[in-house]
């Protein structure tokens, strides 16, 4: 199994995706993907189970909940001058390029924040100085509560 830690304002969203909490689209969308980077440590697999977190190694540490890992894609996120949003073939997908503002919104909300806007402004705060990231970005769904979930 792998673990992802996401900060406090995720965990709705989350729980949302999860099937944990009723939807509430009109306060956020719910949350099935996540953007990280690439290093030592290897990431969820189609198939795998993928435990949720808030806070990871601290104090405040609480599980969110678990979903399966349905698809991994290489991402790239152009958040400077003209933004853009590419991911790569997944699966039977081809490679995407998301670049409307209506649809980098979209995109946006769909990792859980309000718009493109709100999106950059957190990558500014939590990744200064990085303005083309690149990555994997994993999609997961909701496990059966006799698999993993408590409800």
């Amino acid at each position: 199994m792998v673990a992802y830690s996401f900060q406090p304002m995720f965990v709705d969203p989350i729980r949302m995706g999860l099937g944990l909490i009723e939807d509430m689209t009109d306060v956020a969308r719910p949350k099935r993907q996540t953007i990280r980077a690439t290093g030592k440590k290897r990431h969820a697999r189609p198939g795998e189970i993928v435990q949720l977190y808030c806070q990871m190694r601290t104090p405040q540490c609480m599980k969110i909940g678990d979903g399966r890992c349905t698809g991994v894609a290489p991402i790239v996120l152009q958040l400077s001058r003209e933004p853009y949003v590419e991911i790569g073939k997944l699966l039977e997908m081809p490679k995407k390029i998301i670049q409307r503002a209506d649809a980098l919104d979209f995109f946006a909300t769909q990792d859980g924040f309000a718009d493109w806007a709100q999106l950059r402004e957190f990558w500014a705060k939590h990744h200064p100085r990085v303005s083309t990231f690149r990555g994997v970005i994993i999609f997961w769904e909701p496990v059966p509560p006799a698999e993993g979930n408590s409800r």
